[in-house]
């Protein structure tokens, strides 16, 4: 069948067809495909092994081997020569299979008589649902169209599989497909908790019918889809807006490229001619880019295979009549997406209760959009667009990174009772919200906030935070297509100053680079970006975007106070030259008869281990200073804070890392310089704590951060915290944290 491509393979798959169409139960059908594909590929053997969860394969349907091991034979992922086809989602091919290398001998099977082996990757957008295997006893060549003709087979199992062709009653029988509940493990990115139903990014688009009734009107619907798709492609490259250069131009370019590429089209021309309807056959083209994509190291093209896999999305759209976030939005909507950009992430603003994403990175531009909007977001949930559905219930545990889908009743009620806690609580900081935060020794802590968007602004109040911390003035560029105008950051800057009704702000300049890339700026591909060409690196190298953005400041001051920092410094001279910059551009703002703030504060954001022994004019000249915990730490540590692996092996309670933030906290009293921390760590009980007795006198942190911080401090005396944290560091403990969790416990102290 497979080696002849053509009419054969067309009548196996009708064949297929048919059987999905016939009324019976799920078992009896995956039986008879097994049967018909063995009849077909003049095979001894054809079995089907569906995945029963993450990490196991199952083997639910043969036809020669020993039936009774339907069922009860279970492989892991990766073991045998079937795992190993499901752990690449590549094909493999022997004529002596137990010769080969992996070969797991499973007695109650029967299989090692078969010295010829064929298996392929049932998949679907790349999801590995299983593996379909062809065996034979004598030794046997299988050629490569015969590969190609049983992936094409794989295909239409798939999306069988997907329709529920398969489901069955019975403790051995496979579910439906979205039916059980689905647990998600994924990285923090920002805390809190969400209970609502699931809006995909992009919904799943389940095909009906997946082999062609008639090859030529598949053609000509792949045919008409291309066409509508490279107008689509070119009226956005004549759009005015975005007819400029940079790597915004560049990524559309790209895809111009991609889609007038003809090896990409025939490959898709090639699978409906073996008999498959259009979109399967895009969709088998977007499994193969997407098994590509999990292999290549090379950001560069990875970047082009995800443009490829983005273009397969707006095909299938195309040939399907599919708007993306098509229908209505729940009152609780918790988005689940592959990833997402941040001007979409902020197209969904507050409707969303939160984020699933399953790919992402702690500092990408839509987690600084989910920080910004307040809701809590996990990222890195593997297999998540996967399993959800759109309305499907789902609990989101920002503070776990954790995800349940179609939860049990046993879950939702754990669920149901954290969150009474958490709102117990929070009925509790809502009466502390215009109180200080002083300690029972009478100490003074001044909790501010970050933000990023004027929807933040609202929290100022509701929080009790006395002021902002640190305002990113880089997401007023992010979120854009094109360069933001002098007027329209003047005004942005004045309404963020109205909006605090007289409490201070602290705007951070432009802080870009690394993982924050303006879209319209061309890309500097960089080994190292986080230790790259960024913050006041790039800004004193681009004069011109560093004075735009100095005029924009002063003038939407109005006459009020204004307070500004520069990013990424690391050594005393860039820190000079930026201030001296910015006084240059308050005396040209004067002699064009602008209105002045009526006061100027110039800061600095420590970020570098080099600045903490900076001389100690660095100290004297700065007006304030704000420990830039997230970064300052990944330096420090030498641990990537986009590494898994690495970012949470260090702990800020770390007794090195503590004594650092001392010493700088010292120099700054020394010389009468303000000094705060400002990061996720001020937000976080144990960690506040330690910052406050090491002598910090004003943390920065997310809103809902302010009212468990400010319940811990007034309930300690901050004097004996530092005796706590004295004593572990005597002892030689590297960390103190057990030492501050003990003596909270002891003493009755609410923290989480």
């Amino acid at each position: 069948m497979p080696a002849r491509k053509g009419v054969e393979s067309h009548v196996l798959l009708k064949r297929l067809r048919d059987i999905l169409a016939e009324q019976g139960e799920g078992q009896a059908r995956l039986n008879k495909v097994t049967h018909i594909i063995a009849s077909s590929m003049e095979a001894e053997v054809c079995s089907i092994y569906l995945r029963r969860d993450e990490r196991t394969l199952e083997l639910c349907s043969t036809e020669g081997l020993n039936p009774e091991s339907v069922h009860r034979t279970r492989l892991r992922v990766g073991q045998g020569l079937v795992g190993r086809i499901a752990d690449a989602a590549s094909p493999f091919k022997t004529e002596d299979a137990p010769s080969a290398k992996g070969f797991r001998f499973m007695p109650e099977t029967g299989e090692e008589v078969y010295a010829s082996f064929l298996g392929v990757p049932i998949q679907r957008v790349g999801d590995v649902l299983g593996v379909l295997v062809v065996q034979n006893k004598a030794a046997r060549v299988y050629s490569d169209d015969e590969v190609y003709g049983l992936e094409v087979v794989a295909m239409v199992i798939a999306e069988m599989a997907e329709l529920g062709a398969f489901t069955a009653e019975g403790e051995d029988a496979m579910a439906m497909p979205h039916q059980r509940p689905f647990f998600a493990k994924g990285v923090i990115a920002q805390e809190g908790v969400a209970e609502g139903h699931v809006v995909l990014h992009e919904a799943h688009i389940v095909i009906a019918n997946p082999v062609a009734d008639d090859p030529e009107v598949e053609m000509y619907r792949l045919s008409t889809g291309f066409i509508e798709l490279q107008s689509d492609i070119d009226d956005m490259l004549s759009n005015r807006n975005l007819a400029i250069s940079g790597e915004g131009r560049e990524v559309l370019d790209a895809y111009r490229m991609f889609a007038h590429d003809k090896g990409w089209r025939a490959r898709m021309e090639a699978s409906i001619l073996s008999g498959l309807a259009a979109e399967v056959a895009v969709e088998k083209e977007q499994s193969s880019t997407r098994t590509r994509m999990e292999r290549v190291s090379d950001a560069y093209l990875r970047e082009r295979l995800h443009d490829l896999d983005d273009l397969s999305n707006r095909l299938l759209r195309i040939l399907t009549g599919r708007e993306v976030n098509g229908g209505e939005m729940p009152d609780d909507a918790i988005l689940v997406a592959r990833n997402i950009g941040p001007a979409e992430l902020l197209d969904y603003g507050k409707k969303l209760k939160g984020v699933v994403l399953e790919e992402g990175s702690v500092g990408s531009h839509a987690v600084i959009v989910a920080r910004a909007l307040a809701i809590p977001l996990v990222i890195q949930a593997s297999r998540i667009t996967r399993a959800a559905l759109s309305g499907d219930e789902i609990l989101l545990d920002g503070d776990a990174g954790v995800a349940h889908l179609r939860p049990e009743e046993s879950v939702r009620l754990a669920f149901h009772e954290k969150v009474a806690m958490r709102e117990e609580a929070q009925e509790e900081y809502a009466a502390l919200r215009d109180l200080p935060a002083e300690s029972k020794d009478g100490t003074r802590v001044r909790l501010e906030m970050n933000a990023g968007l004027m929807s933040n602004l609202p929290s100022l109040e509701s929080s009790g935070a006395e002021g902002v911390g640190l305002f990113r003035t880089e997401l007023q560029f992010l979120l854009r297509s094109t360069f933001p105008k002098r007027s329209e950051l003047s005004d942005t800057y004045s309404t963020v100053m109205d909006a605090a009704q007289g409490r201070p702000i602290t705007f951070r300049t432009l802080d870009i680079g690394s993982d924050k890339v303006l879209p319209y700026m061309k890309r500097v591909e960089e080994p190292n970006p986080a230790m790259g060409w960024r913050g006041i690196r790039l800004g004193l190298d681009r004069p011109g975007l560093m004075r735009m953005q100095f005029q924009t400041l002063i003038r939407g001051a109005k006459g009020r106070p204004l307070k500004v920092m520069f990013p990424m410094v690391a050594q005393f001279d860039e820190f000079s030259e930026a201030r001296q910059r910015f006084l240059d551009e308050v005396e040209r703002e004067k002699k064009q008869r602008h209105l002045m703030p009526s006061k100027i504060e110039i800061g600095v954001m420590l970020e570098t281990p080099s600045m903490a022994f900076a001389p100690a004019q660095f100290f004297d000249l700065a007006d304030f200073i704000s420990i830039g915990g997230n970064d300052l730490k990944q330096f420090f540590f030498a641990a990537d804070r986009e590494n898994e692996r690495v970012r949470r092996r260090y702990d800020t309670l770390n007794v090195s890392f503590l004594n650092f933030i001392e010493q700088i906290a010292q120099k700054c009293d020394a010389s009468n310089t303000p000094v705060s921390f400002c990061g996720e760590d001020a937000g976080r009980s144990l960690e506040a704590l330690a910052f406050a007795a090491m002598g910090l006198r004003t943390l920065s942190m997310r809103p809902a951060s302010i009212g468990p911080i400010k319940r811990l401090l007034r309930f300690v005396d901050l004097s004996e915290v530092k005796h706590v944290i004295d004593e572990a560091r005597a002892s030689g403990s590297q960390s103190v944290r057990p030492a501050l969790r003990i003596y909270l416990e002891m003493i009755g102290a609410p923290y989480r």
